[in-house]
C-alpha cells in the first residue's frame, strides 16, 4: 500500500498547494488533548485565524476514520474539541495502528510533522515540543518528538519545549542527533511559558527572509527540518520562578500518583493550570497563536525565494 493513498487534503488546502502558495500545519493534540472545551475549539479557531491573517492557509491535521486529514473543516474541529480526550493521542508509531482500525486521533508533534511532510508542506506551528522528562535518567522517557525533528524535514515554529520538561537535556538532545535550532529574535532557547530558559543558543535569526533562507537550505542540507523558537509574548510571559515552583509541585504529585508515560503531559499541563489559577492556560493560548502567525509569515516568505 502507498502511505500517501491514506492521505485526504481539503479542497482548500490542496488548491494552496498545487498554486504554490503558502500552508501551515497545524497539530491536533491542541483541540482533543491539550485544552478543556470550550477552550480548546476557541484557541484552534484563533489559531487559524492568525495564520490567515498572514496571508497563509491553515491545514489542521488529524486521523479520522484511519485517514490522514490535512486541513479539517470547523465542523471536524468542533467534533474533536467535544471529544476532548475521548480520542487516541497518536505520535508516528501509533498511525498504523489507528489507521488500520479505522480509528480517530489528534496527532503529536512527531505524527503532524510526518504527515505535514507527507503533502508537502514545509511549516508547521505548534505550542511546544515534546523533550525529555525530568527524572528520564531513571525513567528513559524521552518523547518521540526529538526524534521525529532529527528526521522530518519540515521547519517547527515553537515557544521552546514545555516548562515541565528537563529543558537542559532536551538541549543536549537535539545537538547530538543534529537538529538545527534558531531563535527569533532572541539569544536563549524560550521555555514555553517564561521568555526564556537561561539556556544561550548557538544561531540567532531577526528577519524573515533570513529565517527562510535558512529553513530552505535545512530542507535540502537535512536530515531533519529546522526548529525555530519563538519566546511568549512579553505582556503574556509568566514568571520564571513562580511557574517553576508550580511545575515541580505538580511533578510531584504525578510522581506519587504513579502517571506515567503519555499521560504525563496532560496531567502537568493540567496539574499546572490549577495551581496557577488558569494563568498558564491564559499563557499557553497567547503562545500557540502567537506562533502560528510567525510561520504563516515564515511560508508566506518561502514562497518569494
Amino acid at each position: 500500500m502507498n502511505v500517501k493513498s491514506l492521505l485526504d487534503l481539503s479542497t482548500e488546502v490542496a488548491d494552496a498547494l498545487s498554486g504554490g502558495r503558502p500552508v501551515v500545519a497545524l497539530e491536533s493534540t491542541i483541540v482533543t488533548h491539550g485544552m478543556p472545551y470550550p477552550t480548546n475549539l476557541d484557541t484552534a479557531l484563533a489559531v487559524e485565524a492568525a495564520v490567515r491573517a498572514q496571508g497563509a492557509t491553515p491545514a489542521t491535521i488529524a486521523v479520522i476514520n484511519g485517514r490522514f486529514k490535512v486541513g479539517l473543516p470547523r465542523e471536524s474541529v468542533e467534533r474533536l474539541a467535544r471529544l476532548s480526550g475521548g480520542v487516541v493521542k497518536a505520535s508516528r508509531r501509533d498511525l498504523a495502528a489507528v489507521a488500520a482500525r479505522h480509528g480517530a486521533a489528534g496527532t503529536t508533534v512527531a505524527a503532524t510533522m510526518y504527515i505535514a511532510d507527507l503533502a508537502g508542506i514545509e511549516v508547521f506551528a505548534t505550542g511546544g515540543i515534546g523533550g525529555v522528562h525530568r527524572g528520564a535518567e531513571e525513567t528513559f522517557d524521552i518523547s518521540a518528538d526529538l526524534v521525529e525533528l532529527s528526521r522530518t524535514r519540515v521547519a517547527v515554529v515553537c515557544a521552546g519545549a514545555k516548562s515541565i520538561l528537563d529543558i537542559d537535556k532536551t538541549l543536549e538532545y537535539l545537538e547530538s542527533h543534529g537538529v538545527a535550532v534558531c531563535g527569533f529574535q532572541c539569544d536563549e532557547f524560550p521555555a514555553f511559558y517564561a521568555r526564556s530558559s537561561g539556556f544561550k543558543l548557538d544561531h540567532r535569526c531577526d528577519g524573515l527572509r533570513d529565517l527562510a533562507r535558512m529553513a530552505r537550505l535545512q530542507r535540502e542540507i537535512g536530515p531533519g527540518g529546522l526548529l525555530i523558537a519563538n519566546p511568549i509574548p512579553e505582556d503574556k510571559a509568566l514568571d520564571a520562578e513562580t511557574i517553576e515552583a508550580r511545575i515541580a509541585e505538580a511533578v510531584a504529585e504525578a510522581k506519587a500518583k504513579g502517571v506515567a508515560k503519555k499521560d504525563v503531559t496532560p496531567f502537568l499541563l493540567g496539574r499546572v493550570v490549577e495551581l496557577t489559577g488558569g494563568r498558564s492556560l491564559e499563557a499557553n493560548m497567547a503562545l500557540v497563536e502567537n506562533n502560528a502567525a510567525l510561520a504563516a509569515q515564515l511560508a508566506v516568505e518561502l514562497t518569494r525565494l
